[in-house]
């Protein structure tokens, strides 16, 4: 395995592919986004193989070396800008780009979250500049892909996993990280998807949940959903490779939901008045540092 494809060197890689840029354009797609802060770009795929750092160079020529692909399209200058002395191509872009050449609609979809839940661009925005740029290659896999997004997705798994949920079965689509709610106001948690219509909470348990003390509170919140009438179904990570057994495990609880149709319930979606939402990029975009260094916490460090 090459050295480039170590995880450890990522920001070192793109810094070093950089300074093979022509005098005009900048890095691009998954390593501009990373710069920018995008926190879950790794330059890896989904099998922990190393993604080549892609220089958009306009029509000037670079060669490629390993570990570096190039991309001749016309870049605008309102594209470009420097990130900490680096040159690069807008977050809006970068994603865009990103989109346009990921290798299914569902990937493309990922792309789209991820950068959502670094705030780096909306899906607005998105969604405009894919409009102001009808011609180029790729684009209708990115228009396709902006419906299925979401702003408020925690991790890759989750979208794959709202992805399974409804796209592959026509099952109502579920929200991201929606915060459930006693009915006297006190939060019971934040499950990665709900169906508030159904009452169905879905989890996705990486190895991180398999350690012991967040096994246990993995344990508890589910006893708690239980209790207030919510269905739980967890999605472990073979899922992603194949559904089926998840599937089953869904349509299993959507069968025990049914019949509470209808019921009052003891839980809801509406937060409090003293809540702060955080559901969406203006939503986050709108906080003080104060607030972000205290509701968004859960997020990675890096």
């Amino acid at each position: 395995m090459p050295s480039w494809v170590d995880g450890a060197r990522v920001e070192q890689r793109i810094v070093e592919a950089a300074a093979h840029l022509p005098r005009y354009g900048g890095v691009t797609g998954w390593a501009a986004l990373r710069w920018m802060g995008g926190q879950w770009f790794s330059g890896t795929d989904g099998r922990g193989r190393g993604s080549p750092v892609t220089l958009a160079t306009g029509n000037l020529h670079a060669r490629g070396q390993p570990g570096i692909a190039i991309c001749e399209e016309k870049v605008a200058p309102e594209d470009l800008l420097v990130v900490d002395g680096l040159r690069v191509t807008t977050a809006v872009r970068s994603v865009c780009f990103a989109m346009r050449y990921a290798p299914s609609v569902r990937a493309a979809v990922v792309v789209l979250d991820m950068a959502a839940y670094s705030d780096l661009v909306s899906i607005d925005e998105l969604q405009e500049y894919a409009l102001a740029h009808p011609a180029w290659t790729g684009i209708p896999q990115c228009r396709d892909a902006i419906p299925y997004a979401d702003e408020n997705a925690w991790s890759p798994a989750e979208p794959d996993m709202r992805w399974a949920w409804s796209v592959d079965t026509g099952l109502p689509r579920p929200l991201c990280n929606r915060p459930v709610f006693d009915r006297r106001g006190r939060h019971l948690g934040t499950p990665d998807l709900i169906d508030p219509v159904h009452g169905i909470v879905g989890e996705y348990d990486g190895a991180l949940h398999l350690a012991g003390g967040r096994r246990s509170k993995d344990i508890q919140m589910e006893a708690d959903y239980r209790r207030v009438g919510l269905e739980h179904v967890t999605m472990v990570a073979p899922d992603r490779r194949d559904p089926a057994a998840f599937l089953r495990r869904l349509h299993q609880a959507y069968d025990r939901a049914r019949p509470a149709l209808g019921i009052a319930r003891a839980w809801t979606i509406e937060p409090p008045p003293w809540w702060t939402s955080t559901t969406t990029v203006a939503d986050r975009r709108s906080l003080d540092q104060a607030q972000r260094d205290r509701l968004l916490r859960y997020r990675l460090t890096g």
